[in-house]
């Protein structure tokens, strides 16, 4: 039986967040490249490639992605946001040819929770960057078996039943 020290709480669905779940908080706290639309006075310290006390307009950085969510405004443009490498075409090419072979944990391992809320963002590629996460998700999922069989056959000797079927004790 195991024991946990906190009561796991499930991350939320799509573009809705729990904030009492650590993959939604950690994934709260991913970077984002991003582009100032206004300056910010006396924030230049935020910056820290530039030794200026505000931050001026155009000045490209990256910030965590609840802070992007509250700076961005339809109606006022405050910051726009620009897609990570991986929800960009070049990548969207790649996993449209053959999702299974990007290993995304390297990519980074919140690549279906940030791509459902970059739709929060009004980009031109919202409906391409949804089909690449609900295509790479389909194709992911028919591999779970395979890759939970796998990972059990490593971790567990075969036993042998009584019918003489093997089974990895999963």
């Amino acid at each position: 039986m195991e024991t946990h020290s906190y009561f796991p709480v499930p991350p939320g669905v799509g573009m809705e967040e729990n904030f009492l779940s650590l993959d939604d908080i950690l994934l709260s706290h991913e970077r984002l490249p991003s582009r100032t639309e206004c300056t910010f006075p006396r924030l230049g310290f935020l910056e820290k490639s530039s030794d200026s006390r505000d931050i001026q307009e155009g000045t490209k950085m990256e910030m965590p992605l609840f802070l992007a969510k509250g700076l961005y405004e339809r109606k006022r443009r405050v910051v726009s946001v620009e897609l990570p490498k991986v929800y960009k075409e070049g990548w969207r090419t790649v996993f449209n040819a053959d999702p299974t072979v990007v290993d995304l944990h390297k990519m980074g391992p919140y690549y279906y929770g940030l791509g459902s809320q970059l739709l929060h963002f009004d980009s031109p590629e919202n409906p391409e960057i949804a089909q690449a996460v609900l295509q790479v998700s389909t194709a992911h999922k028919h591999l779970y078996p395979l890759i939970s069989l796998s990972h059990c056959s490593l971790h567990y000797p075969p036993l042998a039943g009584s019918s003489g079927v093997i089974n990895f004790g999963c």
